[in-house]
C-alpha cells in the first residue's frame, strides 16, 4: 500500500523526491550543476573570511536527537511498504529471532544492521523496498519457565517480544511494523496447521515409529546431542532408545531437487558444501544377502557405494534396532546375548555409536546365523554390531574389512578374516593371489584382484558390471540414497503448533467415556486431517506443563481437550475420537513465516497470488551461520512442496544469501552470560547513541569476520558522528556550482560517491564508512578558516551517503539543511566517472637509489617535464648540484632516480 504522495513527491527518479516546501531544490544528475529553482536557504550565507577559528559546531544530542525520528517515523509511517507499478523491488529479510528472555546482546544487531543499511539503500534508489520483522516465538526457554514458575508460555513470550520490539526500535530500524507477525499468533498458527495439511494430503506427512531417545525422569525426547555416555546432557538423568511413533516429513522425496537447485543460489560456498553434505548424494546399490536357513524365505538387504568390493565381504551387521536382531539366534544362550547386547545399546546416541576414535571401543554379538554371499555362494557370519543404525539405510552393512575403516577395525577386535580385493595398479601383480594382513584398510579406486571373473578390472567398470550380474540374478539392483533421513516433526512438548490430525477410538463399551478411564485403544492406523474450516486447533489451557511419564507428551493430560464426538452422519451416532498429543517442532514456523510477511493481514490465505507475484523470492537473507543446514534446509524443502502445488512462483525462496560473523566478547571468547562477557546494547545507547553502535558494528570489520567487541573503539565512530553533524551545521553552505567548485572538494566528492555506493552493493560496510571519513577530513580541512564556504551538494551528499549507516544523523542533518520531510525516499547522489580518475599521480624520486622526495605529475608526463620536476626539489637539487648526472630513469607512474657521479 503506497504512502501518501505528499511523502513520495518526485519530479523524476534521478531526483530528490522531497516535498515542494522545502527551501531549496537541488538535483543529482551525475552531479552536474543544476541553478536552484526556489528561495536560498533559510540560514544566510556570509562571503566575508576572516583567520580566526570557526564557532564550534552545534552538539548532536542523541538522547533527544534519535527518540524524535523514530517518533517521527512511527506516526508518519515512513517505512510502510509501497508496491507501485513498473518499480523494480527487493525484499530484504532477517532471519527473525527468537524472543528470549534475556533480549539482544551487541552481538545480535549486526545482522540487523546490514540489512536495514540495504534496505534504506535501495529506498533511496528507487525500489520498492518490503523490510519486515517478526518473532519466532515457540520456543523451549519459554516452556521450561513456564515447567519452573507455573507462568504460561503465552505470559512469558509476550513479555519478551515486547522487551526485543523496544530494543530494535531503539536503534532505529526501518522496519515495516505493520507487517509484524509472531509463530505463536492463532492467524498464523492456522496457516502453518494448513500447509501441514497440505503435505498430509500430498503423502509428504506420515506416521512411524522412529528410534528416539526417551528420558523418563525428564519426560521428554532429547537429540542426540543432549545425551553423553547415555545419560541427559541436563541433570544426567537414564536415556534409553525407544521405538516412539512420530510424525514424519518425507524430505527425502526432494533430496535430487533439493541438491540441483542450489545451482544459481547467490549464497556463501561454505553454506552450499554443508548443504551438499548433509543432503549427501550416493550411488550405489542394494544387494540382497539370502539368510542360510531353509525355514526362513528372507533375505538382509544392503546399501552400498562400492559394489566393487563385493567379492571382499567377510561378514554381514545389522543394527540392535533390526527387525531380525532377535529373530536369526536359535539357541537360548545367543538369543540372551543378543538381547542384552541391544539393551545396552539402547542407552547410546547415535554419535557414540558411529564414533571412530581410536579409543572407542568396537562392540557386537555374533548371531549364530549365516548369510549366503549373492555371487560366491560363501556362507558369511551375521553379526549384531551398535555401529549400525537402524534409522539409516536399511539398518544392515555388508562388511569388507580390507576395504573400509569401521570394518577393519570391527574385524580386528573380533579376530574376522580380511580379504583384499582392490589394490592400486602398481601393486596388483604381487597382490594377486595373496591374503595378506594390512595394518588399515586401503579405500580408494585401484584394479579388483581375487575377485574372479572380476579381477583386473578397475574399480570404476567393476562396479557396474557386478551390479549388472546381481540384477541379472535378481539379488540386486542400482540404488540412489541420500545421507539426508526424513523430518522427525513431532515434539512431546506444550509449547507448540497442535498438529491437526485426530483418530477414531476403538475398543470402548457401549455407553463408555474414554476421558472418564473406560477401557479404549486409539487406532493410530486411521488418521484423519482437521477440517480447514475448523483452523486454528488452538492449544489446551492447562495449568501444568511438564512432559510426564508418558511418551505422548503432556497434550495426553488434557483428556477433555483430547477427546471429543462427532456424529456419524450414516448411522446418526456420537463416536468418540482422539486428538493427535504431539506438537510441532520450533522449525515449523520459521519454514514459511517470510511468505506470510508478504500478505499478513490475508485472512483468506496464506497469502496471495498477487503479494506472490510482488515479492517473491526474498532478495537478500541475512543470518547467522549456524543455520546452514536445518532451517535453511527445511524451509527449502516446504517451499519446493507449495511450489508444485502452484502457491508460489518461485523454485527456491532466499536468492542470496549472507551470514553475518560473530561478535564476541572482549575476551575473545562467545558471549554469554555464564563468562560475563556480555553487552547489552541498551548501555551502549545510553552512553553513546544508536547511530554510534549501528556504525561501529558495521565498521568493525568485514560483515562475515568474526570481530571481539570493544567498548572504548566506539568513540572513534562517535567522533566521526560529531564531524558530519558539525558539517551538516556548517554556517557557510553555499549553493556553488561544480564547475567553480575547489577541485579537492569535487573530485574527493565523486569519488567518495563511487566508493561508498559500490561498497554498499558488495556489502562492504567497514570500507564504506571508511571512505566517508576521508570525505569529512577534506570538508573540514576548508572549514578550517571562518566564512571559508562548503559547496552544499558536496554536504548534502555526504548526508545522504551517511544515513543508511547513521539514519537519525541523516534525518537530523538534512532538517537542518532545510527539508522539513524524510530522506528515506530521495534519490542517492551519483558520480561522474570521469572526475573518479586521477589525472596526476604521486611518484618517489631517488638519488642513486636512495628515496630523496615526491613529485606529482601528470600520468602520461613526458621524460623532460619529469626530470624537471625532480631536479627543482630543493634536496635532489642539493645532492645533485655540480655532479655530472650519469642516468636518468623514468618509470611514468612508478619512480624517477637520477644516477649522479660522486
Amino acid at each position: 500500500m503506497p504512502l501518501s504522495p505528499d511523502l513520495f513527491a518526485t519530479t523524476s527518479s534521478l531526483n530528490f523526491r522531497v516535498s515542494s516546501s522545502r527551501p531549496k531544490s537541488h538535483h543529482w544528475r551525475g552531479l552536474s550543476a543544476v541553478s536552484p529553482t526556489n528561495s536560498a536557504p533559510a540560514s544566510p550565507v556570509s562571503s566575508a573570511k576572516t583567520e580566526h577559528s570557526p564557532p564550534p559546531p552545534k552538539v548532536y544530542d542523541p538522547a533527544n536527537i534519535e527518540p524524535k525520528w523514530q517518533r517521527f517515523w512511527a506516526e508518519k509511517g515512513t517505512f510502510k511498504t509501497r508496491r507501485r507499478s513498473g518499480k523494480d523491488k527487493k525484499y530484504i529479510l532477517d532471519m527473525f529471532p527468537y524472543p528470549s528472555g534475556a533480549g539482544l546482546h551487541v552481538g545480535h544487531p549486526e545482522g540487523y544492521t546490514a540489512s536495514d543499511v540495504m534496505a534504506r539503500y535501495y529506498r533511496m534508489r528507487d525500489y520498492d523496498v518490503l523490510h519486515p520483522m517478526g518473532w519466532d516465538s515457540f520456543g523451549l526457554p519459554a516452556e521450561q519457565h513456564a515447567i519452573n514458575t507455573g507462568t504460561h508460555p503465552a505470559d512469558t513470550t509476550a513479555k519478551n517480544i515486547q522487551n526485543f520490539k523496544r530494543q530494535l526500535s531503539m536503534l532505529g530500524f526501518s522496519y515495516d511494523w505493520d507487517r509484524e507477525v509472531a509463530t505463536t499468533d492463532e492467524k498464523f498458527v492456522k496457516w502453518t496447521q494448513w500447509i501441514f495439511l497440505q503435505l498430509f494430503k500430498k503423502g509428504l506427512a506420515e506416521q512411524s515409529k522412529v528410534s528416539v531417545n526417551w528420558c523418563p525422569a525428564l519426560g521428554t525426547v532429547l537429540a542426540n546431542e543432549e545425551v553423553i555416555d547415555g545419560l541427559s546432557e541436563r541433570g544426567g538423568h537414564p536415556v534409553e532408545r525407544l521405538p516412539l511413533r512420530q510424525w514424519v516429513l518425507k524430505i527425502t522425496e526432494y533430496g535430487d531437487k533439493l541438491l540441483e537447485d542450489l545451482e544459481g543460489l547467490d549464497w556463501p560456498e561454505g553454506t552450499l558444501t554443508a548443504q551438499r553434505t548433509w543432503i549427501g548424494r550416493s550411488e550405489g546399490a542394494e544387494i540382497d544377502f539370502k539368510i542360510d536357513d531353509p525355514s526362513m524365505d528372507q533375505s538382509i538387504t544392503v546399501f552400498t557405494t562400492r559394489p566393487d568390493t563385493l567379492m571382499g565381504v567377510t561378514y554381514v551387521s545389522i543394527a540392535p534396532e533390526h527387525p531380525l536382531a532377535r529373530v536369526l539366534p536359535k539357541d537360548e544362550e545367543t538369543l540372551n546375548k543378543v538381547d542384552a547386547y541391544v539393551k545396552a545399546s539402547s542407552s547410546k546416541s547415535d554419535l557414540e555409536r558411529t564414533s571412530q576414535g581410536a579409543k572407542t571401543e568396537k562392540t557386537g554379538v555374533p548371531t549364530g546365523a549365516y548369510a549366503i554371499h549373492p555371487l560366491s555362494g560363501e556362507k558369511v557370519p551375521i553379526w549384531v554390531a551398535d555401529y549400525v543404525l537402524g534409522g539409516y539405510g536399511s539398518g544392515a552393512v555388508m562388511a569388507v574389512p580390507s576395504h573400509d575403516e569401521r570394518d577393519f577395525a570391527f574385524a580386528s577386535a573380533f579376530d574376522l578374516p580380511k580379504k583384499t580385493v582392490i589394490e592400486p595398479v602398481e601393486k596388483k601383480k604381487e597382490a594377486e593371489g595373496k591374503e595378506e594382513q594390512k595394518e588399515k584398510a586401503f579405500t580408494g579406486d585401484g584394479v579388483l584382484v581375487n575377485s574372479g571373473e572380476f579381477s583386473g578390472l578397475k574399480a570404476s567398470e567393476a562396479r557396474d558390471k557386478i551390479v549388472s550380474v546381481l540384477e541379472a540374478q535378481n539379488s540386486g539392483r542400482r540404488k540412489i540414497q541420500y545421507k539426508l533421513r526424513d523430518w522427525v516433526f513431532s515434539r512431546q512438548r506444550y509449547w507448540g503448533e497442535p498438529i491437526p490430525i485426530y483418530f477414531p477410538v476403538v475398543g470402548l463399551r457401549e455407553g463408555g467415556d474414554p476421558r472418564s478411564g473406560d477401557s479404549h485403544e486409539i487406532d493410530y492406523s486411521d488418521p484423519r486431517p482437521v477440517p480447514e474450516s475448523e483452523l486454528p486447533l488452538k492449544l489446551p489451557e492447562m495449568e501444568r506443563f511438564e512432559p510426564g511419564e508418558d511418551p505422548q507428551g503432556c497434550l495426553a493430560r488434557a483428556i477433555d481437550w483430547r477427546y471429543f464426538q462427532i456424529k456419524n452422519e450414516k448411522t446418526g451416532e456420537m463416536e468418540w475420537f482422539a486428538r493427535e498429543t504431539n506438537t510441532m517442532p520450533q522449525w515449523a514456523g520459521s519454514c514459511w513465516y517470510y511468505l506470510r510477511f508478504i500478505d499478513p493481514q490475508n485472512e483468506e490465505q496464506a497469502w496471495s497470488k498477487e503479494a506472490d507475484e510482488d515479492w517473491m523470492p526474498v532478495d537478500l537473507y541475512v543470518g547467522g551461520q549456524e543455520h546452514a543446514t536445518l532451517h535453511l534446509l527445511y524451509s527449502r524443502f516446504w517451499h519446493k512442496v507449495l511450489f508444485e502445488l502452484g502457491l508460489t512462483k518461485s523454485k527456491e525462496p532466499f536468492q542470496k544469501l549472507v551470514h553475518q560473523g560473530m561478535i564476541l566478547g572482549a575476551d575473545g571468547e562467545k558471549m554469554s552470560k555464564s563468562r560475563g562477557n556480555v553487552v547489552n546494547p541498551d548501555d551502549v545507547v545510553d552512553e553513546h547513541g544508536a547511530d554510534a553502535l549501528r556504525m561501529y558494528e558495521m565498521f568493525m570489520g568485514p560483515l562475515e569476520a568474526t570481530k571481539p567487541w570493544q567498548t572504548e573503539q566506539v568513540s572513534g565512530v562517535v567522533r566521526f558522528r560529531d564531524k558530519v553533524f558539525g558539517i551538516a551545521t556548517y554556517p557557510h553552505i553555499e549553493d556553488i556550482k561544480e564547475d567553480d567548485m575547489d577541485p579537492d572538494v569535487l573530485k574527493s566528492m565523486h569519488k567518495t560517491i563511487k566508493k561508498v555506493t559500490m561498497d554498499i552493493e558488495s556489502l562492504s560496510f567497514n570500507t564504506a564508512i571508511s571512505a566517508l571519513m576521508v570525505f569529512v577530513n577534506t570538508l573540514q580541512q576548508k572549514m578550517k578558516n571562518e566564512g571559508n564556504p562548503l559547496p552544499r551538494k558536496a554536504v548534502e551528499a555526504l548526508v545522504l551517503m551517511a544515513s543508511p549507516f547513521a539514519p537519525h544523523l541523516g534525518e537530523e542533518c538534512w532538517e537542518k539543511l532545510g527539508y522539513p520531510d524524510s530522506l528515506a525516499y530521495t534519490s542517492w547522489p551519483e558520480y561522474d566517472e570521469k572526475l573518479c580518475v586521477d589525472s596526476t599521480v604521486k611518484i618517489g624520486v631517488q638519488v642513486n637509489g636512495k628515496v630523496r622526495g615526491e613529485i606529482e605529475i601528470e600520468k602520461d608526463a613526458t621524460e623532460d617535464a619529469a626530470k624537471e620536476k625532480a631536479l627543482s626539489l630543493p634536496r635532489v637539487a642539493e645532492l645533485t648540484s655540480g655532479k655530472d648526472i650519469k642516468k636518468f630513469i623514468y618509470r611514468p607512474g612508478k619512480i624517477v632516480n637520477v644516477v649522479v657521479g660522486k
